[in-house]
């Protein structure tokens, strides 16, 4: 029963009786929160460049801290937890989009993926405005996010394997691991003056990694198309 179906115009009997104790539902009472509501505050919070606060979300859901705590572990495990979701469909788009077989299709995939975090404004202005929290929560192989982008770039590696069209010059998982940390680097550590977003470097030093030739690259406009 909704609200609207409670508070009925000249009906005092009937929200006295929706409101009582014991009934089924009460007026103003809000569902139960379930993890996946707090980690949609979260993504929605992300997603608009605010700060991703979990007093906030948990006021805004009805429930203690603890409980947000006792379901992500911590701040930087929820804020995790929604990067590596975001970033998820970003890689398959790369994927479909990707030119070529083996090799050739691996580095036109992390290319394209690489150019879309770069470009992504929420992640932008999560390391911009919280720059310590963002490299902790991004690259620390304890989190959410980096074993998740190793697993993912891993898989994407052994399908061409499997299909026969790449041949690795080392073992696939430490390939995965390698180019997740590359591209860590590059777009989000600012310990080298001027590598930082340089996207162009990240894509020869992976085709290096791969062992493959870079293609001519084309002109940005032709990239869209």
């Amino acid at each position: 029963m909704t609200d609207a179906q409670i508070t009925v115009s000249g009906d005092a009997p009937a929200r006295a009786e929706a409101d009582a104790p014991g009934t089924a539902t009460r007026r103003g009472r809000r569902p139960a929160a379930s993890r996946e509501a707090v980690l949609a505050a979260a993504s929605h919070r992300y997603l608009r460049g605010r700060r991703v606060d979990v007093q906030a979300i948990a006021a805004e859901l009805g429930i203690g801290r603890t409980t947000i705590y006792r379901w992500f572990g911590s701040r930087d495990e929820l804020i995790g937890e929604v990067i590596a979701a975001a970033a998820a469909p970003l890689l398959e788009d790369a994927r479909r989009g990707a030119r070529g077989t083996g090799g050739a299709a691996l580095l036109d995939t992390f290319d394209r993926f690489n150019r879309s975090l770069a470009a992504a404004p929420a992640l932008r202005q999560f390391v911009e405005n919280e720059h310590e929290a963002a490299l902790r929560v991004i690259t620390s192989g304890a989190g959410r996010v980096q074993p998740r982008m190793v697993e993912m770039i891993t898989g994407l590696i052994a399908s061409e394997v499997n299909a026969g069209s790449y041949r690795p010059p080392v073992e696939i998982s430490t390939l995965g691991y390698a180019i997740v940390r590359l591209a860590e680097a590059f777009l989000f550590n600012d310990a080298v003056s001027g590598m930082r977003g340089d996207v162009e470097r990240l894509r020869d030093v992976e085709a290096a990694l791969l062992g493959v030739r870079p293609a001519r690259r084309r002109s940005a406009s032709k990239r869209r198309g």
